[in-house]
């Protein structure tokens, strides 16, 4: 029988257990800071019905969608019932539509599970992905307050991330849909049109982006293209120098005026929050792609390494759950894109392999003596320290070169000499270290080691 190529998928991230290891301690940092803010986890199944997973506006990400067929329905005709989904928020806008009257508001969920979208292959771009989401969502109405609140907990995620300086940019859509009012662009499709070439500013250069407005399919003025390219291109480089700027910009539109007094209030808050004033600036750019967004609007971009873009995003939406209800539910958010945060940041050295989750391995010496290891090994597990006992023998040499590999920090031997002092070796692999301890202390010594190897990272 001819065998098959063992494979894995395009647009996978399938990782050895110590890269593993690497990823899953990125997820539990960010899950840490989460609930450190009080947030609360949620999870949605990985299929959705797929009448409620597409809201039949289309658009890129729409077009992605991976459908889910049984094998006794293929071959028949129509849309299959059940679809992966291709990001956390449709499925977070049926969930509060759904148990909308058991929930308290305004409710405060995370949410860090795999998507799924049929990508084009590219290397970084994959078609299985954990996004890590964060949002808020109010009844009726949902205070400006929470829009601060947002960047405190970005701060907190990257600063405990420990992978360099980062800032959180920040602006509003109303107020650059006011600018557009007040250039005479009043036209909705039209303003989103204009900021989806705005949000490329950054990519593609301010030439390119100017070259396409005065184009045929927006035809603006020189003036007022210049004008848009000015007002975009408006960064703050302090606190003092953000406030300072947005009362430059004078006054306007009642949408111009509202997006002024909405991020003035969320700068103050966010410096309120204790979030450094080196970690957070304007940049009036930002427009984010989807149209959804209303109001404060955020991307974060890690200072020395630029080119991996924006690695968190997110903003404020009107109405999170307009398609499966008539109750109005306002919201802001925030996502992460962890597998391709992980990929790029591995792609550029700031993050390296895990540390092994087995802190012992718990050698065998004399076969007959098998049940005295094992009894070994329970200590230690009971008193929490994770531990592998070997089974099978063989020369302590061998054992000790697959605790190395394996990526095991210590190892507990014990012979017929230190079986008859009551004692065992505690040999530290790393150090190429030893010593001998009685066999009632070798908890507590071995909880020392372990927690200076973790103080010596």
């Amino acid at each position: 029988m001819a065998l098959t190529a063992a494979r894995t998928p395009p647009g996978v991230l399938e990782l050895l257990p110590l890269d593993q290891i690497a990823f899953q301690d990125m997820l539990d940092t960010i899950r840490r800071s989460f609930e450190r803010f009080g947030f609360l986890p949620v999870e949605t199944p990985v299929m959705e019905l797929t009448d409620v997973l597409l809201t039949k506006e289309g658009g890129e990400t729409e077009r992605q969608v991976y459908f889910v067929q049984s094998t006794g329905n293929l071959g028949k005709e129509g849309t299959p019932e059940m679809a992966l989904r291709f990001d956390l928020t449709v499925p977070l806008a049926r969930y509060v539509a759904e148990h909308e009257h058991q929930l308290n508001f305004p409710f405060r969920r995370y949410q860090m599970q795999r998507v799924y979208r049929g990508e084009r292959q590219q290397r970084g771009r994959f078609r299985e992905f954990y996004q890590c989401d964060i949002d808020v969502i109010g009844k009726d109405a949902l205070s400006i307050r929470y829009d601060a609140e947002l960047p405190a907990v970005i701060y907190q995620v990257f600063r405990d991330l420990k992978i360099g300086p980062f800032t959180i940019q920040l602006n509003n859509r109303k107020l650059l849909r006011g600018f557009f009012e007040n250039l005479g662009q009043s036209d909705a499709q039209r303003q989103a049109l204009i900021l989806r070439e705005i949000d490329k500013l950054d990519k593609v250069g301010s030439d390119k982006v100017a070259d396409t407005l005065r184009g045929g399919d927006f035809c603006l003025s020189d003036t007022d293209v210049t004008k848009l390219l000015d007002f975009v291109q408006t960064r703050s480089s302090s606190h003092a120098d953000a406030m300072e700027k947005l009362a430059a910009l004078g006054t306007g539109s009642v949408t111009f005026n509202e997006g002024i007094a909405e991020l003035r209030e969320v700068l103050e808050l966010i410096r309120a929050l204790g979030v450094p004033e080196a970690y957070y600036a304007l940049n009036l750019s930002i427009a984010r792609g989807l149209d959804y967004y209303t109001g404060t609007v955020y991307e974060t971009h890690l200072l020395e390494h630029p080119q991996i873009g924006s690695i968190c995003s997110g903003g404020r939406y009107e109405n999170l759950a307009g398609h499966y209800t008539k109750s109005h539910l306002p919201g802001v958010g925030i996502s992460i894109g962890a597998t391709r945060l992980y990929w790029q940041l591995r792609e550029a050295g700031l993050i390296g392999t895990g540390t092994s989750t087995v802190q012992v391995l718990v050698t065998q010496m004399d076969e007959a003596e098998l049940p005295r290891y094992l009894a070994i090994a329970n200590e230690l597990r009971q008193a929490g320290i994770n531990t592998e006992v070997v089974l099978e023998g063989g020369k302590l040499a061998r054992q000790f070169k697959y605790a190395e590999k394996a990526g095991i920090a210590f190892a507990v031997v014990c012979g017929s000499d230190e079986i008859a002092r009551d004692a065992v070796v505690i040999k530290d692999l790393r150090r190429r270290e030893q010593f001998e301890v009685a066999r009632a202390e070798m908890v507590k010594a071995l909880r020392v080691e372990i927690e200076q190897a973790q103080a010596m990272g």
